[in-house]
């Protein structure tokens, strides 16, 4: 059977998802009166609830006695290093572009890969049917975006289609007939070439490993695409690493290929396809998978370094145990390593003592997923603020610097402004109108300035604004950055809080807890509306006589508090401070819970 292998690229929310649930009802891949659920590829929890795609995921479908296997892919650069890995399994890219917003940051991230790569794109323009939809703008977008990624001409020269994910159709034309994806199935069989693997069947096997899973029932699996050969159940192979050392050799016990929505065994893999191979228990992602009489490795994808750190940590606050089950920082330890294993762009360190680790990644939204992953599973964590990694190249320190797109209600874009170009040490680079009383922003801004500035930005704009970021390059140090203004409201006591002592302590500043809520010694549980910090008692009671006085007392009513989301937490702390989490509770606090540490501390930064 001819094969096709493509990647569908696009923004978040752009509607690549929806698509793809398009393309497999009309392929026929799911039988008649089959329940299946919206975005059926975002299977992961997590990705349901955000309603973002998390993990990079295969499916196939079959057209006109072609099968085109489609890799659905993240659209936030935090997980940037699932398309890189992906990218280096296809043939050709189908770029899908919002018709009223245009492409945006992760869309120019994902595009400048495939170009370099040498994948011709093909352009689908979404949501067309929306009333503020400018297909036209859109499209030049993208030609403007081709170029100055140095797209060649044949790049460049890309077809393109209107399309409604959600409604099921693509048409070569803005008024075509909109039945169905007829046209998008037939452009990907014409522009999209098979692969050039597929011809290669007689070599000996060989394959790149591109991502790492785990079945209850077969064990470590690895999928890729076969780069030459042919490989049957049962056959002997060796696992190379990126420098060609031999890692393990293995029998395999099971292949199996992306049919729909599930995985089938399959008794042969030939060239060209995409499959998943069962029986290794060494290798993992970046090794070449290989007949025994192979000796030098497939080259591998090089993936963008990290960004960012943060510290995760045992939970050693007086609350520890209560909720989670995995505690220890050997269990944690390995829960880590487990996950750098098959998430490339994730790098674990030991720090000294051995109670804490380090894991760089790529920005805030790709940590909290791992933690909210974490603390589902039952861990306990302690987390730190996130830290800007830097780099040192001819006696100058470099720091990573990314590219914002914002758009904001023409009201506030003073505001937004003032803050990244004063404040956060970022440059203009480009404003311009965006329609409908909103203006388009587009910044270069150290990442340090952007670590805690969603909350501010929201604030700022009302709730109205939208902002999208994506690592742009690295700069000479812009200086320092401040951080928080304000100060915290930390508890001194033991116990469970209070109504009334909450209602009087409002005015000292916005609190993070509601009465009868356990806190204990060193918590943060407010926000203090001066720069300092301030210890308070949330346990203190009314004090209560014999003496009955006239009238009735006043009912406590309690402002409602501050909920902070996991990323929220994470960068609201300052450098001093931690998050702790676990299965049921998000909460802040000092990291010397001590108190005469703590005011040590204090004295010494004073």
């Amino acid at each position: 059977m001819d094969l096709r292998n493509i990647a569908i690229i696009a923004h978040v929310d752009h509607g690549k998802t929806t698509l793809v649930d398009a393309l497999l009802k009309q392929s026929g891949a799911f039988r008649e009166g089959q329940a299946v659920a919206e975005r059926a590829l975002d299977s992961n929890d997590l990705e349901r609830e955000r309603g973002i795609t998390i993990l990079a995921k295969a499916t196939s479908v079959e057209w006109q006695g072609t099968r085109i296997n489609i890799v659905d892919t993240p659209g936030h650069a935090d997980f940037g290093g699932e398309v890189e890995r992906i990218l280096s399994m296809v043939d050709g890219v189908v770029l899908l572009v919002d018709a009223a917003e245009g492409p945006m940051p992760q869309t120019k991230f994902v595009t400048s890969k495939a170009l370099a790569l040498g994948l011709r794109p093909i352009v689908v323009l979404n949501k067309v049917d929306k009333p503020d939809a400018e297909p036209d703008r859109a499209l030049d977008e993208c030609f403007d975006l081709f170029a100055n990624l140095g797209a060649d001409d044949g790049q460049l020269d890309f077809p393109h289609l209107y399309a409604s994910g959600r409604a099921g159709w693509a048409d070569t034309e803005l008024d075509g007939p909109r039945q169905d994806l007829t046209a998008l199935f037939d452009l990907i069989l014409t522009h999209v070439p098979p692969p050039t693997q597929a011809s290669d069947t007689e070599a000996p096997f060989r394959m790149l490993a591109t991502t790492l899973g785990a079945d209850p029932f077969i064990g470590r699996i690895l999928t890729g695409r076969v780069e030459s050969g042919r490989l049957k159940t049962g056959e002997t192979l060796k696992a190379l690493s990126r420098e060609g050392d031999r890692i393990e050799q293995f029998r395999v016990t099971k292949i199996l290929a992306f049919r729909g929505l599930a995985q089938q065994s399959i008794d042969e893999a030939v060239a060209g396809d995409i499959v998943t191979l069962a029986g290794m228990s060494k290798a993992t992602v970046a090794d070449t998978i290989c007949a025994p009489e192979v000796t030098e490795a497939i080259p591998a994808q090089p993936i963008d370094p990290p960004t960012i750190s943060v510290t995760f940590g045992i939970n050693d606050s007086p609350l520890a145990g209560k909720d989670g089950k995995k505690v220890q920082s050997r269990v944690i330890r390995d829960r880590l390593m487990q996950e750098a294993e098959s998430n490339v762009a994730i790098r674990v360190s030991d720090t000294p003592g051995g109670e804490a680790f380090e894991v760089a990644g790529r920005g805030e939204l790709q940590m909290g997923v791992l933690i909210e992953n974490m603390r589902r599973e039952g861990f306990e964590l302690s987390i730190s603020r996130p830290q800007v990694l830097f780099r040192d190249e001819g006696g100058q320190r470099l720091e990573p610097v990314e590219e914002i797109t914002i758009d904001v209600d023409d009201d506030y874009t003073g505001a937004v402004i003032e803050k990244l170009t004063g404040q956060r040490r970022g440059d203009l680079v480009e404003m311009k109108p965006a329609g409908a009383g909103k203006t388009r922003l587009i910044a270069h801004v150290p990442s340090r300035g952007l670590i805690g500035y969603h909350g501010e930005f929201l604030t700022d704009t009302r709730g109205t604004g939208v902002l999208n970021r994506v690592f742009h390059n690295w700069a000479t140090y812009k200086g320092p950055i401040p951080g928080r203004r304000a100060g915290v409201l930390i508890s001194m006591e033991n116990g469970v809080s209070v109504a009334y002592a909450l209602f009087n302590l409002e005015e000292r500043g916005r609190m993070f807890i509601g009465a009868q809520e356990q806190v204990y010694e060193g918590m943060i549980i407010g926000e203090h509306s001066r720069d300092n910090d301030l210890e308070v008692n949330p346990l203190k009671g009314k004090k209560l006589t014999n003496i009955r006085a006239s009238g009735k007392d006043d009912a406590v009513v309690l402002t409602p508090p501050l909920q902070f989301s996991l990323e929220e937490a994470i960068a609201y702390i300052d450098d001093d401070e931690l998050v702790e989490v676990t299965p049921n509770a998000i909460r802040l606090r000092k990291r010397f819970l001590d108190p005469h540490e703590r005011k040590r501390q204090a004295r010494a930064v004073g």
